[in-house]
């Protein structure tokens, strides 16, 4: 019977004694040399990658010429007037597009912008 109550403890005894795991010095440098090395690459991406985006000091005050619609005009006329040396059809689409019209469709009194390369 001595063998049946020392067999649970002798059990408990190899568990209690497997070793733990520890880490070395070499083992925690390696370690955190393998976790700081992303945060390196990331960082020296991000500092070379910085100088994309410079603001400018040019005005772009003269990038639109504003008309005010006459009565009977409509979107081809203005394209003609103001872009002779353009395909009447490319300035519509861009005069809609620029001044987010919801159709071709003008009215006396609205005013427009016409991009001022059309003007060259």
């Amino acid at each position: 019977m001595a063998t049946a109550v020392t067999a649970p403890n002798a059990a408990a005894d190899a568990r209690q004694a497997a070793p733990r795991l520890r880490l070395t010095t070499r083992g925690r440098i390696v370690l955190l040399l393998l976790a700081a090395t992303p945060l390196v690459v990331a960082a020296l991406l991000f500092s070379v990658n910085g100088g994309g985006a410079a603001a400018t000091s040019e005005s772009r005050e003269n990038a639109f010429v504003y008309v005010d619609v006459t009565a009977g005009q409509s979107l081809w006329n203005i394209a003609e007037q103001h872009a002779p040396g353009h395909d009447p059809r490319d300035v519509v689409a861009q005069l809609i597009e620029v001044n987010q019209l919801p159709s071709a469709d003008v009215f006396a009194g609205q005013e427009l912008a016409i991009p001022s390369s059309f003007s060259d």
